[in-house]
């Protein structure tokens, strides 16, 4: 069983994935160190400034009369807060008791749990912050009622008439502090985070949009059909691009010179082989003469195997249209048993099978094939056909050794001859290289393997007509 690979293989995804990795990873450091500067600095500095103020409060107010403390607290803060003598309302908590220079206790009261986006709630380690800093028997507190309020106390006072202690305590509302508003923030937070991912998945596909195009460009030149790229993206990708195109160019100029080549060479050759025939049957002698006529039948094989490579491997000059396949390999078989070669059609559905190909083409491909089983392989030679899906498959099978595993890359090769599985009957090695030009050349492929018998069977797939 396979394991489970969880990474992806495609650069663009990985990409992706490490950029969003790092924008996750900032924003949980960012997040990190913006929360322990708020609990940590932040809280130390507001508590201290609140401290302060409230110590400076204290101080002032004690300065004023009894009678004006009043309203000189709702006149400094615009009618906003009160000033209360007298004792708290019981929705009062405090988180340390109220005792002058009291230690603080090992366990804080527990505050009551307000509603969700009350203030209170974030105000809570603050209070509790400044009744640990205000030891001197100032204390504030929090509302448990519906109206939230703090109340910070102020010095106490002896009552003339009863000896009583009397404790004023500022009262200010936090009705009028709105929270700030976290669904907004997160929401903001959130669409930065889409808006950061969208940017890293744009520019991955930017980096990677060359590198699809050109394997997508390598993949045609194996089978077969070049195709060019247009240079794209990074200074690197851009010229990953141009060399490619640089190379189809060199591959482009290297096969014109080879098709001139062997397209002149078997023509120069004609007239000296037909002067050859003639002096031939000019001769006397027989056992020179039988000699001589197979070696110039040899010579004459290889010429006409050159131009039909030069031919098949020009797919420019190909015709196609819609070919019915099988009437097209019965009456191929059918001539090849009617020339008393033993090539016989092993199957066929019955089904009608539509291909867009060239008819010429496609039969010198039929024909190479069977004529290598011939000269090469053992007969009888069996030709079958299937269809897989979207494809048929034409197989062309002979009774010989075959061709070892290791060496069937190099029998596709041109010029390639096997010579430990082959014989020597005039063969240029081009019998396979044509047949799997011509192959490509149909959007098909060819592939080498072994028959039931132990002999070299070459299968042709080529893709189905459309109906």
């Amino acid at each position: 069983m396979k394991k489970l690979k969880l990474w992806p293989r495609s650069l663009r995804l990985q990409m992706i994935l490490m950029m969003l990795g790092t924008i996750i990873l900032v924003q949980v450091g960012s997040l990190s160190v913006g929360n322990y500067l708020r609990e940590r600095y932040m809280e130390d500095v507001v508590v201290n400034y609140l401290t302060t103020t409230i110590r400076t409060l204290r101080a002032a107010v004690a300065q004023i009369p009894a009678e004006n403390r009043a309203s000189f607290i709702e006149e400094a803060s615009q009618k906003k807060w009160r000033l209360w003598s007298r004792q708290l309302p019981k929705d009062t908590r405090f988180s340390q008791p109220l005792r002058r220079n009291a230690a603080p206790p090992l366990h804080h009261e527990k505050m009551a749990d307000y509603p969700t986006g009350d203030l209170r709630n974030n105000l809570r380690d603050i209070i509790n912050h400044l009744n640990r800093e205000l030891n001197d028997g100032t204390r504030v507190g929090l509302s448990r009622g519906e109206e939230p309020r703090m109340y910070i106390s102020l010095l106490p006072q002896l009552n003339e008439f009863d000896n009583t202690v009397i404790r004023e305590w500022l009262v200010i509302p936090l009705d009028r502090i709105e929270p700030p508003n976290m669904q907004a923030i997160m929401m903001a937070w959130l669409s930065i985070n889409l808006l950061l991912i969208a940017m890293a998945a744009g520019f991955a596909w930017h980096i990677t949009r060359p590198l699809t195009r050109l394997s997508r460009a390598a993949d045609q030149l194996a089978q077969g059909r070049p195709e060019r790229v247009t240079p794209a993206g990074p200074t690197e990708t851009r010229l990953l691009g141009e060399r490619f195109n640089a190379m189809l160019d060199a591959l482009e100029e290297s096969k014109l010179v080879q098709q001139t080549l062997l397209a002149g060479l078997p023509h120069d050759l004609k007239s000296p082989l037909a002067r050859m025939w003639l002096r031939l049957e000019m001769t006397d002698d027989q056992a020179l003469k039988e000699g001589m006529r197979n070696d110039v039948q040899d010579m004459q094989r290889m010429i006409d195997q050159f131009i039909g490579y030069v031919r098949g491997s020009d797919p420019g000059t190909y015709t196609f249209s819609k070919l019915e396949l099988n009437t097209w390999i019965d009456e191929r078989v059918s001539s090849w048993e009617g020339a008393g070669s033993p090539v016989f059609l092993k199957s066929m559905p019955k089904h009608k099978i539509y291909i867009q190909a060239d008819g010429l083409a496609l039969g010198r491909l039929l024909d190479n094939l069977i004529s290598n089983a011939l000269k090469h392989g053992q007969p009888p030679v069996e030709v079958q056909v299937r269809t897989d899906k979207k494809k048929v498959v034409l197989s062309v099978c002979d009774h010989g050794e075959g061709i070892p595993l290791e060496r069937r890359t190099e029998a596709l090769r041109a010029f390639s001859r096997l010579d430990s599985a082959r014989t020597k009957t005039g063969s240029v090695g081009l019998g396979l290289a044509l047949a799997d030009t011509i192959a490509k050349a149909h959007h098909g492929s060819l592939e080498l393997g072994s028959g039931e018998s132990g002999g070299l069977c070459v299968d042709i797939t080529l893709p189905l007509a459309e109906n």
